[in-house]
């Protein structure tokens, strides 16, 4: 699922990377606003009739200190997991994206960021996905995997009301999705004919996403019964 470098076109890459980046920018901008509280400073006047201070000031609020400490939880957690392969089939193997996991315990728009930031490090430090390319896979597993992801978990648990068999089946389906959409975009430039690329990368990401939906069920189910430990 990482792409690499040079097997996507110039165009292809400038313009995820421009999709990824406002995205980024989007999400970064709505979280800020609810992490952060705004405090007026307070007007000091010295001997010589000066007045110090005034306007105001963004504190960092207790839910913003909460938050921010869950999403490097999740995203050490998802990185982790991401470094752990898991065998599919005819010698292929698959990990863990994590997009609705992350999306379910965060928000689909930190999610979104917390695997930006996973793909970011990954990439620098591991050459796993090229940089060129993290325009593409940050739309891929940031975008469609996890902030889709987390709205086709919501579409699902609406209409089936379980919890559990909505978050498999959006993690399921979300890995399909951005494997296509990996698909579609190798096509696009010219890499491997749609025809081609298509059917060979859902069939194995149609394996894969079973693993990925079993593992987000696992992983909430734990953390659900954790909850209910400590009441």
């Amino acid at each position: 699922m990482h792409l690499p470098d040079g097997f996507l076109g110039s165009g292809t890459s400038s313009s995820l990377i421009a999709v990824a980046a406002a995205v980024g920018v989007a999400a970064l901008s709505k979280i800020r606003k609810s992490f952060f509280a705004k405090q007026k400073k307070p007007v000091l006047a010295t001997p010589e009739g000066i007045t110090i201070g005034g306007g105001e000031t963004a504190q960092l609020t207790k839910y913003g200190r909460e938050k921010i400490f869950k999403m490097a939880t999740v995203g050490a957690f998802v990185f982790s997991a991401q470094m752990i392969n898991f065998p599919v089939a005819n010698g292929t193997s698959g990990h863990l994206l994590g997009g609705v996991l992350a999306g379910i315990l965060l928000g689909p728009l930190e999610a979104m960021l917390v695997l930006s930031s996973v793909l970011v490090v990954q990439s620098l430090f591991f050459a796993d996905g090229g940089l060129v390319a993290l325009g593409a896979n940050i739309f891929n597993m940031g975008v469609i995997g996890a902030i889709g992801g987390y709205y086709l978990y919501r579409i699902i648990k609406k209409y089936f009301k379980q919890v559990f068999l909505a978050a498999f089946f959006a993690a399921w389906i979300s890995v399909v999705l951005a494997s296509a959409a990996a698909s579609v975009e190798l096509a696009i430039s010219g890499t491997i004919p749609l025809n081609t690329v298509l059917p060979a990368m859902t069939k194995v990401h149609l394996l894969i996403g079973i693993g990925e939906g079993i593992i987000t069920v696992l992983v909430l189910g734990g953390l659900k019964y954790k909850e209910k430990r400590d009441e």
